[in-house]
């Protein structure tokens, strides 16, 4: 990104609203939607830094700014903030102008109120009286604010507006309860007022991160978002969907359509997962983008009316195959098709999506189940177990999307074909599973190995548990923290022999709790009574329990393993 193009620096609150500069919030940005739960928490970080003893400055984070004149700007990304600090001036200016009404101290608090006005919020028009505002909100809330916030309304109407609206009066109202409770006490509540306002001005600054171009600002974004700061990417997006519309004679119906089924959208899937799922989208018809080059892709290809509503057309063809993959509990989707799902999130493996995307667009429902059981298979082989690179793995399964979605691939034995390269061959699976190590301290990994020693158990004698049920728990045979009787295993190598596939079973809980770090020949004979069949033969066939017969069970459980997870049109080739 160019240096002319991007600029950061810090501003407090009085620096951004200083200079005669403009902000403007996007036509269709998010409305107005914090609450007195945020309210509360920024009012005492303001009077947080009143204090003697307090903070001498409050962080307000990030402001992204879009502008091509360093005088105008929009806001891309703050808009909560700003709008409620803004709230929190006119709030003290209403009760200046009461003050003034009420001849306290008029001619003192007149000048505090115009000179307020002038440096946060703007003037109004000598002639016209309309406001002239540094600060322009979205269309559902700009109109309540300029002509009955900022002009200091004494009635504030509440029917016949949206939800935000009233959100955004009820805190201009309680930040006034806040101020006159605040200066309740003081000699001069004028003075009291202009001095809130003059201290919070300076205590409060932002990063300012300033663009040039929405390209460049959804490159901020993935920046900002990889460092774990959540900004909306969502609102981005659909700003520039809108900005399109707004290049033509876009009607009103068309807005309102627009946003009415983006919003349904947004509700359904959450902010934070919609980037996630239109780049899913996207892939499973179009030239493979990664999440950095979406934005730029998207807007190159979405440039008419027609193109905006064909993309949510599709986008809404997509999105309840896509919440079936990624919450499957709350899917109408048959229950085997939801444990495969189930699984393939269990193994946070999300790079097929694209391809079953596109698969339930055009498979029969058979032939998809077919898919999507191949999918955990391949999964389980190429990533839990054989941990290979998924950057070549992604690439197949886009290659294998776009087949389905051209109608160049008819049925699952036809995508097969395609995905043969991520399946590991029984030889190499084998020896992958012979090898590995899942550490159980992690919540995810214990779940996934209850899942493979409950399929390896089915496999061999037919008994189908609930892997994730209370009534089982699994069992190192070596300890965690083994104590005498396991001379055998090396300090050293201790951590590799734990943690061993070959080294854990499933076992009764109320048996389990009862072995604690006991050696082996006393371990064994509770083994022997367990009803799961592994877990006797292994006390069974193993007299002793050390480094050789951990590898030797293990051993036999990779030929189990070969078997359990196969696919047939592979394994006959």
């Amino acid at each position: 990104m160019a240096a002319t193009h991007f600029n950061t620096e810090n501003r407090t609150y009085r620096q951004l609203l200083g200079n005669g500069l403009i902000y403007r919030i996007p036509r269709f940005q998010r409305d107005y939607s914090w609450d007195e739960e945020q309210w509360e928490e920024l009012w005492d970080d303001i009077l947080g830094t009143f204090s003697p003893d307090g903070e001498p400055a409050h962080y307000m984070g990030y402001l992204v700014l879009q502008s091509a004149d360093n005088r105008h700007f929009e806001v891309i990304d703050g808009q909560q903030r700003l709008t409620t600090l803004s709230l929190i001036v006119l709030a003290a200016m209403r009760i200046l102008k009461r003050l003034v009404a009420e001849g306290q101290n008029a001619d003192a608090n007149s000048k505090r109120l115009e000179q307020i006005r002038a440096t946060y919020i703007g003037y109004l028009d000598p002639v016209t009286l309309t406001a002239r505002n540094k600060l322009a909100l979205n269309r559902n809330n700009d109109a309540y604010y300029r002509d009955y916030l900022v002009t200091l309304s004494d009635h504030l109407p509440q029917r016949g507006f949206p939800a935000s609206t009233h959100a955004m009066r009820k805190g201009f109202e309680w930040f006034e309860r806040r101020l006159r409770a605040y200066t309740k006490e003081a000699e001069d509540v004028g003075m009291a007022l202009a001095q809130f306002i003059d201290t919070m001005s300076d205590t409060l600054f932002f990063t300012v991160i300033t663009v040039a171009d929405e390209l460049n600002a959804y490159k901020v974004f993935e920046t900002l978002n990889a460092r774990g700061v959540r900004l909306s990417v969502t609102d981005l997006l659909k700003n520039y969907l809108f900005s399109v519309l707004a290049r033509g004679q876009e009607s009103h119906h068309e807005l309102d359509e627009l946003e009415r089924r983006w919003e349904a959208m947004v509700g359904r899937l959450g902010q934070e997962s919609f980037p996630d799922f239109l780049r899913m989208h996207w892939n499973s018809r179009h030239q493979f983008a990664r999440q950095s080059e979406l934005f730029k892709t998207i807007r190159a290809r979405i440039q008419s009316r027609e193109a905006v509503f064909a993309l949510l057309r599709e986008m809404d063809e997509d999105i309840d195959t896509y919440l079936a993959l990624s919450h499957p509990e709350g899917s109408h989707w048959p229950t085997d098709w939801k444990h495969s799902a189930q699984d393939l999130r269990m193994f946070s493996v999300r790079q097929p999506y694209p391809m079953l995307l596109a698969a339930r667009r055009v498979l029969p429902e058979r032939e998809f189940e077919a898919l999507l059981r191949a999918t955990v298979v391949i999964a389980f082989r190429y990533n839990v177990i054989g941990a290979q690179h998924t950057g070549e793995q992604e690439r197949v399964y886009h290659q294998a999307a776009m087949k389905l979605h051209r109608g160049e691939a008819k049925s699952a034995a036809d995508v097969l074909d395609v995905l043969r390269p991520m399946y590991r061959n029984d030889e190499q699976f084998r020896t992958d599973f012979a090898e590995k190590v899942i550490k159980t301290t992690q919540s995810r990994n214990a779940k996934i190995v209850r899942y493979i020693l409950a399929k390896l158990e089915r496999q061999n004698s037919g008994i189908d548990f609930d892997p994730e049920s209370g009534a089982y728990t699994i069992e190192h045979v070596l300890p965690q923290s083994p104590g005498e009787g396991w001379d055998a295993f090396s300090d050293r190598d201790l951590d590799h022999f734990v943690y061993r596939l070959g080294n854990m079973v499933m076992l009764e809980a109320g048996k389990n709790k009862d072995l604690g770090n006991r050696p082996y020949a006393e371990k064994r004979a509770v083994l022997q009574s367990s009803t799961l069949s592994l877990t006797r033969a292994l006390a069974q066939e193993n007299e002793v329990w050390n480094p050789e017969r951990l590898q030797a069970w293990q051993q036999k459980l990779a030929r189990l393993a070969t078997a359990t997870w196969r696919i047939a049109q592979f394994s006959q080739r």
